[in-house]
C-alpha cells in the first residue's frame, strides 16, 4: 500500500466530515452566510501566510535540488490561491489594514503553530505531510460540491471559489505533491510512515476545526 494510500484511508473518516459540514454544505447550494464566509476568508488569508512560509522552510530542508524546486514552485503557486481570496477580499469590503488588525483565531493558531513545528523540526517529507491535508481536501471538497450541484460553479458569489479549486492547474499541482510523498517514502519503514500518517490525521483534525471555526464565528 503506498504511502498516501495509507495516509488517506487513516484520514478517510475525517474527511467525510469535511462533505457534511453546514459550512461547505452551504457553499454547496448558495446559502452560506456572507458574514460567515467573510470570517473564513479573512482567516484563510492569515492561515496561507504561514503555510506559505512551511514551503520556505521545506527548501531549506530539502535534501535534493529536486525538492527545493518542487517547494520553491509551491510558494509561488500560493500567488494563485492568494488570487482567489485577494478577488473574494474585494467583494466583501475587506482592506489590508483590516486584515493587519484582525487576530489569528486560536484554532487558525494553533493549526499553523503545529505544521510550522513540522517543517523547522522535521524533514521533507514530513513536510509534505503537513501541508497535504489541505492542500488535496480543498480539490475534494470542491469536486465532491460539483458532484452533488454541478450548477454551483455558475453561483454569482460562490461560484469563483468553486472553480479555483477544480481547476486544471491546481490538480496538477496536487498530482505532482502526491507523486512525490510516495517517491520519497519508498524505502521507509513502516514506523516512519506511520509517523507520516499520524501528522497527516492531525492536520486533517485541524482542517475540520478551521471550517468548524468558521461555522461558529469562533475567536
Amino acid at each position: 500500500m503506498s504511502t498516501v494510500k495509507r495516509m488517506l484511508d487513516a484520514a478517510a473518516d475525517i474527511w467525510a466530515e469535511y462533505n457534511r459540514h453546514p459550512f461547505v454544505l452551504g457553499i454547496q447550494d448558495g446559502s452560506l452566510d456572507r458574514e460567515k464566509f467573510r470570517y473564513y476568508i479573512i482567516q484563510d488569508y492569515i492561515y496561507l501566510e504561514d503555510y506559505a512560509r512551511t514551503f520556505a522552510v521545506g527548501v531549506a530542508k530539502a535534501k535534493s535540488h529536486k525538492i527545493a524546486g518542487l517547494f520553491a514552485k509551491y510558494i509561488s503557486v500560493m500567488n494563485g490561491e492568494l488570487d482567489i481570496h485577494s478577488g473574494y477580499l474585494a467583494k466583501l469590503g475587506v482592506t489590508q489594514e483590516e486584515i493587519d488588525r484582525t487576530p489569528r483565531a486560536l484554532d487558525n493558531l494553533s493549526y499553523t503553530s503545529y505544521i510550522l513545528r513540522v517543517a523547522y523540526e522535521e524533514g521533507e517529507a514530513e513536510i509534505l505531510a503537513a501541508i497535504l491535508s489541505c492542500a488535496y481536501s480543498y480539490e475534494i471538497i470542491a469536486k465532491n460540491i460539483v458532484k452533488n450541484n454541478p450548477d454551483a460553479v455558475n453561483h454569482k458569489f460562490y461560484g469563483d471559489w468553486v472553480k479555483g479549486y477544480i481547476s486544471d492547474s491546481y490538480s496538477e499541482d496536487n498530482k505532482v505533491l502526491l507523486k512525490e510523498m510516495d517517491r520519497l517514502t519508498e524505502n521507509y519503514t513502516d514506523k516512519q510512515i506511520q509517523h507520516l500518517v499520524d501528522i497527516f490525521v492531525a492536520c486533517s483534525r485541524y482542517e475540520l476545526d478551521f471550517w468548524e471555526m468558521a461555522w461558529t464565528l469562533k475567536k
